[in-house]
């Protein structure tokens, strides 16, 4: 695996495994890519938690001038859900257009101006543009920009310091990718999910969001994994398991069932092998962890 930088496997909140390849160190923060996306939707429960959006049913309309317009009523519809869900109905960002939109000298309107596929809540179309309206919408709810509102209420209560990553060309944090975290910072997100939003007596995240969060709404057509807020979703071993996942294998796996989180980072180069890494990350947590979790937990039962 020349791809792998870390592997991380935390059972019951105890840390059984902690390794780092290839040069990597424990130390060094990771590009996390679209695993970014599991942090923002957090942010969102919290703010909803807060009064400071009225809920996942609450429109997008009026945080965004630019859809005044009577021609734009349908995108003016669009739910903070399906933003989370991806499940806009625009003209995704993602894949081949990625590149025209961070390229573009305004990326908020960028996204706004894609073509309505299809009415808002229909069926999932992948874009890391609908979670960078999420950024800009906790940016004008919050009155703070993501970074910090991510800060005070998510990093420093888990007890560490979230670096600054990326800004569009209006100041706003990308929403949904380019956070950087190391990966520990990372375990401890995944295990204030094992743990239902929870850091000892604190209720980080409400627990209400996380059982949310994790449950499917759509179904991905390129791999018929499921997707909640944020979150994806499959069985490995039987196991129903949820993560957070990002371009060329950054990983936080979180396995309720057998009370586990493992973490992986790995090279973010482009290139194809990453597509195989993939599998073989997989096959390592199906075919190895997953396994031998279990038989600790029968041994201990």
């Amino acid at each position: 695996m020349p791809r792998l930088h870390s592997l991380i496997v935390s059972w019951r909140g105890n840390l059984l495994l902690e390794r780092y390849y290839n040069g990597a160190r424990a130390t060094r923060p990771a590009n996390i890519k679209s695993a970014s996306k599991s942090i923002i939707s957090a942010l969102v429960g919290i703010a909803i938690e807060r009064k400071m959006l009225t809920g996942v049913r609450q429109p997008i309309g009026p945080f965004f001038p630019e859809l005044a317009a009577p021609s734009e009523a349908a995108k003016r519809a669009i739910t903070i859900e399906d933003l989370l869900t991806m499940r806009a109905g625009l003209e995704g960002t993602s894949n081949r257009n990625y590149g025209a939109w961070v390229q573009s000298r305004n990326w908020v309107r960028f996204v706004l101006s894609r073509d309505m596929l299809e009415p808002p809540g229909g069926r999932m179309e992948y874009s890391t543009g609908s979670t960078h309206l999420l950024s800009a919408i906790l940016t004008k709810a919050t009155s703070k920009n993501t970074w910090q509102f991510a800060q005070e209420t998510l990093a420093r209560p888990l007890g560490f310091s979230l670096a600054p990553w990326m800004r569009d060309p209006q100041g706003i944090y990308f929403g949904g990718n380019e956070m950087v975290m190391t990966p520990k910072q990372m375990l401890a997100f995944g295990e204030l999910y094992r743990n239902k939003g929870r850091l000892g007596d604190r209720q980080i995240v409400p627990e209400a969001w996380v059982t949310e969060s994790f449950r499917p709404r759509t179904r991905s057509r390129f791999n018929d994994q499921g997707y909640g807020y944020g979150w994806w979703s499959r069985e490995f071993a039987g196991y129903e398991t949820f993560f957070a996942w990002g371009y060329g294998g950054q990983y936080i796996f979180v396995v309720p069932e057998l009370d586990l989180v493992v973490v992986t980072t790995s090279s973010t180069a482009v290139g194809e092998e990453r597509r195989s890494h993939r599998r073989t990350i997989f096959d390592l947590l199906e075919q190895s962890i997953l396994p031998a979790i279990a038989r600790m937990e029968a041994d201990t039962n």
